[in-house]
């Protein structure tokens, strides 16, 4: 393979990454817990857009129940967004010679 080509490969990924950085940023993805007492809606660049917190819950006036599920909701809302972006990056690289244990 000469230079060239590796140098045409190289921008083709780079502008395939920014287009799945831009698609993934404006995705919102869903964390919940407390089977759904607490949502946080987080874009795919991690910036959170919404917490909702069930009214019920408010009632309770536990607040060491709500500080843990509202870290809950973070922590799978984070999780969402990493599984997504790791879903793209494989839809990105299929078929590009990758060398292994190779990761972006």
């Amino acid at each position: 393979m000469n230079i060239g080509k590796m140098m045409q490969q190289a921008k083709k990924m780079q502008e395939k990454m920014q287009q799945m950085q831009a698609e993934l940023a404006a995705m919102e993805l869903t964390g919940e817990a407390g089977g759904g007492m607490v949502r946080v809606v987080m874009t795919g660049d991690r910036m959170v857009r919404k917490v909702e917190i069930d009214p019920l819950l408010l009632e309770d006036k536990d607040k060491e129940l709500m500080e843990d599920l509202i870290a809950a909701a973070f922590n799978s809302a984070s999780q969402a967004v990493e599984a997504a972006s790791k879903n793209m990056q494989s839809g990105m690289l299929a078929g590009m010679p990758i060398p292994p244990g190779f990761s972006l």
